[in-house]
């Protein structure tokens, strides 16, 4: 390659080239982090309440606070990350999550833990969308975006089941403490490596003033939208308070929408996600999501009170999904993104994932976990791995790299939004078919044993019944990744169709030094 070219505008130099995967390294270490920590306050949930005095109907916010947070400021980080630079953004992120973490670790009241959950959601939603945005402008060769995002999709899948190893290990053995404090050596260490190793390509910067307005409506509308589902969980769904915050999401958000496209520097660029595989990938995610966070939620109780499993234990048992999606991720999706349309992995590898699920629905108290939960988490960690990577670079890819914040941005943002309606709308299924099975069984049993027998048989009738629901949604979302995703294999011949935006679906192959 010649010197000219090395040197041309945009290209990065050979030493930043030379340390892009050394950087794979401490942003793959944020992203865990940031995983682990949406699983690991779970289980030590009940040792913190318990120590800090907080009130069952209170302890809903150590969850709720750090999601309304998160989820409400994604675009907002994501804006940030584009106008102050993706490296200072996602340093910054990881210096304010150690703090809150440490915050939270070292809380004596229920009041300061929620506080700390609230920052971590804060600075987490400054670092996620600059870790994915990272990925996007450093890694712009096919082949190499393939591995670098096959890593960065196994963590991103299979990072909520071993934040339940973690945490059940240092709830036991430890204190609940630690997992908190246990972000901060991660975070020391991340932040010290990004700070040296990242070289982010220059050029990419989005200087436009801040949106406001738009910050403000998406903001209140995101933050409406996760809050109102949170509290379909608790309150039910014809809940007086639950409806207005639905529908002040939906005038907030249509009023985004209608801002974004009169104002000169949008927050969210409308072209981010009318492109039609852009959109699509968002759409098929979320979905997909709703149905991953009810099954987690599930399993862990079946695990932990049907079967009478060990923090510890449930733990381990979830290892069989994470094999799965690293297999998943970095073996058949990394290796075949360069070779078939990403169409062709999201869509079968949902399918195979809604398998997996359609076993679960065969769900009884005596079930084998050799004989039906290890094949079905076995498939289901395969499918989310397959699918999951091609998405996630799809998504950032083609992308201008003024927008590659607010795009990253959107995934986490349809990842964090569908975490939430899937956690409320499965459980609340969950809860109507126990409720409903009890009432029809209860007076044929006697005896208390009988009774408790009955009241275990509801729960998991009630569980394989919201799985059956999130057999469909997953069937739903691969539907969708078949139909709208139809961008060619990455660095094939450009040929521009249906993109809203005006970016060819198949982008070639920018110059870089190797």
């Amino acid at each position: 390659m010649s010197e000219t070219a090395l040197k041309a505008p945009g290209v990065t130099a050979p030493s930043g080239d030379a340390n892009r995967w050394k950087a794979l390294v401490f942003i793959a270490l944020a992203q865990l982090m940031v995983v682990l920590d949406a699983t690991i306050v779970n289980i030590a949930l009940p040792a913190a309440q318990q120590d800090l005095g907080i009130s069952d109907g209170n302890k809903q916010w150590v969850i709720t606070a750090y999601a309304l947070a998160f989820g409400g400021l994604l675009l907002f980080g994501g804006r940030i990350a584009d106008l102050w630079g993706r490296k200072r953004t996602f340093v910054l992120g990881l210096a304010g999550f150690a703090a809150a973490s440490a915050l939270g670790g070292a809380a004596t009241t229920g009041t300061l833990m929620f506080g700390a959950r609230a920052l971590q959601g804060v600075f987490g939603a400054l670092l996620a969308p600059a870790a994915l945005s990272l990925l996007a402008v450093m890694f712009t060769d096919a082949k190499e975006r393939a591995k670098a995002f096959g890593i960065y999709g196994a963590i991103a899948g299979g990072g909520g089941a071993v934040g339940l190893i973690l945490g059940g290990f240092l709830t036991e053995y430890l204190d609940w403490r630690w997992t908190f404090f246990v972000n901060v050596p991660f975070a020391i260490v991340a932040a010290a490596g990004a700070y040296f190793v990242i070289r982010e390509p220059e050029g990419g910067r989005n200087r436009n003033p801040l949106d406001i307005p738009g910050v403000l409506l998406s903001t209140l509308g995101l933050v409406a939208l996760v809050y109102g589902f949170t509290r379909a969980e608790s309150d039910g769904w014809g809940d007086a308070l639950t409806v207005s915050m639905f529908v002040a999401s939906v005038v907030l958000l249509l009023a985004f929408v209608v801002v974004e496209a009169k104002v000169k520097a949008p927050l969210l660029p409308l072209r981010v996600v009318t492109d039609r595989n852009r959109g699509g990938i968002y759409l098929s995610l979320g979905l997909a999501i709703i149905g991953m966070f009810g099954l987690f939620l599930f399993l862990t109780y079946y695990l932990q009170v049907v079967k009478g499993y060990s923090p510890v234990k449930t733990g381990f048992a979830f290892l069989p999904m994470v094999a799965g999606m690293i297999t998943g991720s970095t073996q058949i999706g990394t290796r075949l993104m360069t070779r078939v349309p990403a169409r062709l992995l999201m869509g079968p590898g949902f399918l195979v994932a809604a398998l997996g699920m359609l076993l679960l629905t065969q769900l009884e108290i005596d079930s084998s976990y050799g004989a039906l939960l290890l094949p079905a988490m076995v498939l289901l960690g395969l499918g989310m791995g397959t699918a999951f990577m091609p998405a996630m670079s799809l998504a950032t890819q083609g992308v201008e790299p003024r927008d590659a914040g607010v795009a990253s941005a959107m995934v986490n943002t349809s990842q964090q939004v569908g975490g939430a309606i899937g956690t409320a709308l499965l459980n609340t299924i969950a809860s109507s078919a126990t409720t409903s099975y009890v009432k029809d069984h209860i007076a044929g049993a006697a005896a208390k044993p009988q009774q408790d027998l009955v009241k275990l048989q509801g729960m998991v009738h009630g569980y394989s019944t919201a799985i059956g629901f999130a057999v469909g949604i997953l069937a739903v979302a691969a539907l969708i990744a078949f139909t709208f995703v139809n961008a060619g294999r990455p660095g094939a011949t450009p040929a521009a169709s249906g993109s809203g935006d005006g970016i060819e679906d198949e982008v070639p192959v920018p110059v870089v030094a190797h």
